[in-house]
């Protein structure tokens, strides 16, 4: 299930990220598209190796470590460093499904894609259409968030970018392989860990947070890949 985290980057940072990327050389998206996808890709993107990739990329990276919503629902054991996008002039992307496993640049490393993310640094205002609608359970949902607000999805779901019709979308996205491989693992454990941390805000020092706590770590141990 999507789950919406806000405030990921303060206006300083965003206003950083956009600064940059104004200014940025931009390549075809479909150069880092598969076969099928980049039928249905149109965009534009930035280099992954570019210098201002590696800089904001490692910005958000840091900032991500030290965001407690972000580790309890995704359980993070590697992160592919952030690429970034920018959709204009009815650009849009089609449905697809992101690869399942992907090579990180300049490595002999790769990750599977549990996770899939989207970290939108232009305010919604600013542009109409851009919508990334995800196919969940029950229906599709549309999504559109603040500057500095990232969503976080299944890398298992089927998705796409409607078409920008005014203004520029700009916006960072990356995958997670989990130390969890199962969404409806990492999702009881998500709600247990978010259980725990309320209960322990209502009632600190209560007997059975360290029974509960015990279960979490339990069942970290016994479906963690690692």
């Amino acid at each position: 299930m999507p789950l919406h985290i806000p405030h990921v980057l303060d206006a300083n940072q965003i206003d950083q990220c956009r600064q940059a990327l104004e200014t940025a050389e931009w390549i075809d998206g479909r150069d880092t598209a598969g076969y099928l996808s980049s039928r249905v890709k149109n965009n534009v993107q930035l280099p992954e190796t570019h210098p201002v990739a590696r800089q904001l990329g490692g910005m958000i990276l840091d900032v991500l470590d030290a965001n407690p919503l972000f580790i309890s629902a995704a359980l993070p054991l590697k992160i592919m460093p952030p690429f970034f996008n920018r959709y204009s002039g009815g650009q849009a992307y089609g449905g697809h499904i992101d690869g399942a496993v992907r090579p990180i640049a300049g490595t002999r490393h790769r990750i599977r894609t549990d996770l899939s993310a989207t970290l939108f640094l232009t305010a919604p205002e600013d542009y109409d259409g851009g919508e990334l609608v995800i196919q969940d359970r029950l229906d599709d949902r549309r999504v559109k968030l603040a500057a500095g607000d990232m969503v976080l999805y299944p890398g298992t779901s089927v998705h796409h970018v409607t078409p920008v019709t005014r203004g520029a979308r700009l916006a960072a996205f990356f995958w997670i392989q989990s130390m969890v491989r199962e969404d409806a693992k990492r999702e009881i454990l998500f709600e247990m860990d978010t259980a725990l941390q309320q209960l322990g805000r209502d009632t600190p020092g209560h007997q059975s947070l360290v029974s509960l706590a015990g279960c979490y770590h339990n069942l970290l141990r016994l479906w963690s890949d690692i």
